[in-house]
């Protein structure tokens, strides 16, 4: 069992380490001796088994739970679509849902409205997608804004993992194994199956959601790096058991399921687990504890050296989805372009800022906005960036990259984007302007010249 953190208030202790198998209990001999299922639970508790793979996953992926709680979550009614639903939210990815389109995309932040009352779930929205979450392969990227907490009623996601990237706003995340408090600058992962709420400690807030169907997030292999960089296990934190007892009628089930949304009541809250231990824990991340990796002589390395966390495939280093950052680093190469160089990619890129400046970008792209460059459309610094690096006059001394952290969703599937997405008032549709202005620098030899004018 993990160690937990001594800095957080007692209400909110942390076990450290992704991919550890825990154990927690709120009330001490909560937790079965010796085995998962006994005839009778120590303080007469439910034993329940959440389970994130198959039976028969290999053990090192092998990812499950145990909950001791004071009712099992089968205890509820019927469930039936929910009303009013959430016509915005797509998971399945095909021509009737989604508009394929190579176009590069941006968007400028949206407002968070304060009328009428949104919680995480209505102020969830699909923006582009791949894949199909009842054939258990593709993903999903999504914003939020949320102007109200989840009262009386809880999430989960029966289609995949989510991974939340609050951009404006603490949330404060209650869980069936326990509470989280997510700042911008951390990530939240709740896994696929778990029931949450979220609370906004500090009002509206806003941010980026990617949604991974029939994969799980882990650590990117660290290949010739070694053994450290990048993400530490250590820094990832999971919730300690909490739990609530009171009657609750007309307590809401939502629950997500082949993109639709259905809704089931019960008496109780679905946070009353006692107790728990297992490795299908949610997590959260602070960005800021990354060690960024760089070229520390010439020319600019691929971004995926700033993977935190990917979702592969069955192809060797290739990724349903990965999460990457650009963070605050020195830049030192010789000689070199920094910024990011211009590219057409095999995968498909969705970006987002969560304060700052992004390198690439002089203007238009803004904290709380976003970009989507597809499969194989080209995309790179616009005009001012470019001009800006080239006629640096120090462009040789090292210079620190402060006061920025930028993200990427990345996937080798191709996105369709939803309509509303497209039609957004948010919608820069001048985007294609900022490369407009790039002009030609090409300067042959005189000799070539005469040569071609004889």
């Amino acid at each position: 069992m993990a160690m937990e953190e001594e800095q957080t208030p007692p209400e909110l202790r942390y076990l450290s380490g992704l991919g550890n198998t825990f154990t927690s209990e709120a009330v001490p001999g909560s937790l079965p001796v010796g085995q998962n299922n006994p005839l009778v639970c120590p303080l007469g508790l439910y034993a329940e088994q959440l389970s994130g793979t198959s039976f028969t996953t290999p053990r090192a992926r092998n990812l499950r739970t145990w909950l001791y709680r004071i009712k099992p979550s089968v205890t509820h009614e019927p469930f039936y679509p929910r009303n009013p639903t959430n016509e915005r939210l797509v998971g399945e990815f095909d021509r009737t849902t989604t508009v394929a389109t190579p176009t590069q995309l941006r968007w400028r932040p949206a407002d968070v409205p304060l009328h009428p009352g949104l919680d995480f779930i209505d102020g969830l929205y699909t923006v582009c997608g791949a894949g199909s979450s009842c054939l258990r392969h593709g993903y999903a990227i999504h914003m939020y804004a949320a102007n109200k907490p989840m009262d009386g009623c809880s999430l989960c996601n029966a289609d995949g993992d989510f991974l939340i990237v609050p951009q404006q706003g603490r949330l404060f995340i209650t869980t069936e194994c326990g509470r989280l408090l997510v700042s911008p600058g951390e990530i939240v992962v709740i896994p696929q199956g778990l029931r949450f709420a979220v609370d906004l400690p500090d009002g509206p807030s806003r941010g980026y959601v990617s949604e991974i169907f029939g994969a799980h997030f882990q650590l990117p292999d660290l290949g010739p790096i070694g053994a450290n960089g990048l993400a530490s296990p250590r820094d990832f934190l999971s919730p300690t058991a909490w739990f609530e007892q009171e009657h609750h009628p007309g307590y809401t089930i939502v629950h997500k399921y082949g993109g639709e949304l259905f809704s089931a009541t019960q008496d109780f809250s679905p946070f009353n687990v006692v107790a728990w231990h297992g490795n299908y824990v949610p997590y959260k991340y602070d960005l800021s504890k990354f060690c960024p990796f760089n070229t520390v002589l010439l020319d600019h390395g691929d971004p995926s050296v700033n993977t935190v966390l990917t979702a592969p495939t069955d192809k060797p280093g290739v990724a349903l989805l990965d999460f990457v950052i650009f963070p605050p680093r020195w830049l030192v190469a010789e000689n070199t372009f920094r910024p990011p160089y211009y590219h057409r990619n095999c995968m498909s890129e969705f970006m987002g800022l969560i304060y700052g400046m992004y390198e690439a970008k002089a203007d238009g792209f803004l904290p709380g906005g976003a970009s989507l460059h597809s499969c194989m459309t080209p995309h790179g610094p616009d005009t001012k960036t470019y001009e800006a690096t080239i006629s640096r006059a120090a462009a040789n001394e090292p210079s620190r990259l402060s006061g920025t952290l930028a993200f990427m969703f990345e996937s080798w599937l191709i996105p369709r984007v939803c309509p509303w997405a497209l039609d957004s008032p948010c919608r820069d549709l001048d985007y294609y302007q900022c490369w407009i202005g790039l002009k030609s620098h090409f300067s042959p030899p005189a000799a070539a010249v005469d040569d071609e004018n004889e």
